[in-house]
């Protein structure tokens, strides 16, 4: 059943938006370039970029667009989403054999709906493939654990290894860090501990060792130092460029969000406990807390706190934050908001009904939201400031969706959100209700509100104009000249352009196409000009903005000095 209901709500929707962020078309078009060069080491885009991170999650998408005739956004974003299905169903049989079945159920639901990995589950990144491996091999050093700690856990190295070569060695270091601390608050041995798992972690590493030789004997020093600036200066806070540097609070912000829709209800929960009676029983076992000790917690309790707590406080440390990267904390802290939602079933559960009815309501909301919009005539006039346009375009787009599957999404979500008020007691029907909302938001609103975004449209009229055949294309971005590291690329439009946009700046051509946003060509025509080039504009993108400027097309031709 979870399978089941894992995989109708997130396959069928990984291929209906267009790429409308940089990072989703970086990692996709590295894909491309392993097919189209038959490098599978360290490919190279066209403007001469390689990747940023190790290629397992890269050959995953490889793979499957090889089989599918071709990378395309469904093709690159079915590696995440296996990593999704296949980490709920790790969880559900992790929780479910050592508590028990509903335990492991909920558990595996709870996780399964926060936002933050719906979300990057129907993404091309490598974060949610990252999660996986990094999970499983916690999972399995504690199941190792279990054991008596007896010969070597060759599952968890692998995934270990896997993680590396998905992002990095963070990828066996945290597993083995998480499971450090618990054998010593287990009182294993230090010596033992640490030499154990060094050893586990130095056998991760061979694999991924063999990949990091070869591409070094490829990529020389330049590889080397942009493995060490990502892997090393990322974690020491010594990048020769800003990267997603935040406070160290940052997380305490992002985890409520990213726990979406269940931190409401552990808000709600907040306001219903008695407080009075828990400091009852407090004092009544303040007097043991003496001899209470770390040895006698229960054990899956303890390790699934110091996942959360460890893997938490370790992303806090260096500057670079991205609300991704502590999602390896959310399997084992969806364990102790699931045992939550069973206490409040059973003690609180109008709390869940009330939850769950105002839910209902918003859902349905929602869903009547998109029946009035084809009746109503949307006016550009209505739409104001800086993102007018990006604005008209979203709700233009509302407008025009509604395919017979949009419907037949949509009546689903509907009839699920309407049985909830005829079954709205346990938290069961809570995720119904949840899943239904995420049905809407997936096959109704997500495609025509994110594709307004996205420059596929774009990228369509330059390839018209400009087609393979009839010239080289190239791009000039100021901040991609100017960044002391981690340049700004056209990545989107070089994608749906099947990786022909060259590098104007480096490159300087001697004729060919140009495309470039207004304000850079106003700061840098006339040193263009200084060198010999001439301009002729052919196309301009109007109201769409690429990085904030409006894209124009030129011709191009550079004279030489004797020519006037």
């Amino acid at each position: 059943m979870l399978l089941v209901v894992c995989v109708l709500t997130v396959v069928p929707f990984l291929g209906l938006c267009d790429y409308n962020t940089k990072g989703e078309p970086r990692e996709s078009i590295v894909s491309y370039t392993m097919i189209e060069s038959g490098n599978w080491i360290l490919p190279r885009n066209s403007v001469g970029e390689m990747a940023y991170k190790p290629p397992f999650f890269h050959w995953c998408v490889a793979a499957v667009s090889a089989v599918c005739g071709g990378v395309t956004e469904f093709t690159s974003r079915v590696p995440s989403a296996v990593a999704y299905v296949v980490l709920t169903i790790a969880v559900f049989f992790f929780y479910q054999r050592r508590r028990d079945t509903m335990t492991g159920f909920v558990t595996a639901l709870v996780t399964f709906t926060a936002w933050e990995l719906h979300r990057q589950g129907s993404n091309c990144r490598v974060d949610m493939v990252l999660t996986l491996f990094t999970v499983a091999a916690m999972m399995l050093l504690y199941r190792w654990w279990e054991r008596g700690m007896k010969g070597i856990p060759w599952w968890a190295i692998l995934m270990m290894s896997l993680g590396t070569l998905t992002k990095g060695p963070v990828g066996a270091l945290i597993p083995c860090l998480v499971t450090g601390v618990f054998l010593l608050c287990r009182r294993v041995n230090f010596f033992r501990a640490f030499f154990s798992l060094l050893a586990f972690g130095l056998l991760s590493l061979v694999l991924p060792a063999l990949w990091y030789y070869a591409a070094w004997k490829q990529g020389g020093q330049e590889f080397l130092d942009l493995m060490l600036e990502e892997n090393v200066g990322r974690m020491t806070q010594t990048m020769s460029y800003e990267s997603c540097v935040h406070p160290w609070h940052y997380y305490f912000k992002t985890l409520p969000a990213g726990w979406l829709p269940w931190t409401a209800v552990l808000v709600v929960l907040l306001f219903v406990v008695d407080w009075k009676g828990l400091r009852g029983k407090w004092n009544g076992v303040k007097g043991t807390w003496r001899q209470w000790s770390l040895s006698k917690c229960d054990s899956l309790e303890l390790f699934s706190w110091l996942a959360v707590v460890v893997v938490f406080v370790f992303y806090c440390i260096p500057q670079s934050k991205r609300s991704v990267y502590i999602m390896p904390i959310y399997p084992f802290l969806g364990y102790f908001i699931a045992r939550v939602l069973l206490w409040a079933e059973q003690r609180h559960h109008r709390v869940l009904s009330g939850f769950g009815a105002f839910l209902s309501v918003v859902g349905l909301l929602l869903a009547s939201v998109f029946v009035v919009l084809k009746f109503i005539p949307v006016s550009a006039d209505w739409f104001h400031g800086k993102h007018a346009y990006e604005n008209l375009s979203m709700v233009l787009g509302l407008q025009q969706a509604g395919q017979w599957w949009q419907w037949a999404m949509w009546l689903v979500g509907v009839v699920v959100l309407i049985w909830w008020w005829r079954s709205r007691r346990g938290v069961l029907p809570l995720m119904a209700l949840i899943l239904a909302i995420y049905l809407h938001v997936d096959a109704v609103y997500k495609p025509p509100v994110l594709n307004a975004k996205s420059v596929k449209d774009v990228a369509a009229l330059i390839d018209e104009k400009v087609p393979a055949d009839k010239g080289s294309l190239y791009e000039f971005i100021e901040a991609g000249v100017t960044s002391a590291g981690d340049p700004v690329h056209y990545f989107e439009l070089n994608f749906y352009l099947h990786d022909r946009v060259g590098d104007f700046y480096h490159e300087k051509p001697q004729s060919g196409y140009l495309m470039i946003g207004d304000e850079d060509l106003h700061n840098w025509q006339q040193k263009f000009e200084q060198e010999g080039y001439r301009f002729t504009p052919m196309w301009n993108s109007g109201e769409k903005r690429m990085m904030k400027q409006q894209l124009q097309l030129l011709s191009f031709e550079k004279l030489s000095p004797g020519n006037p």
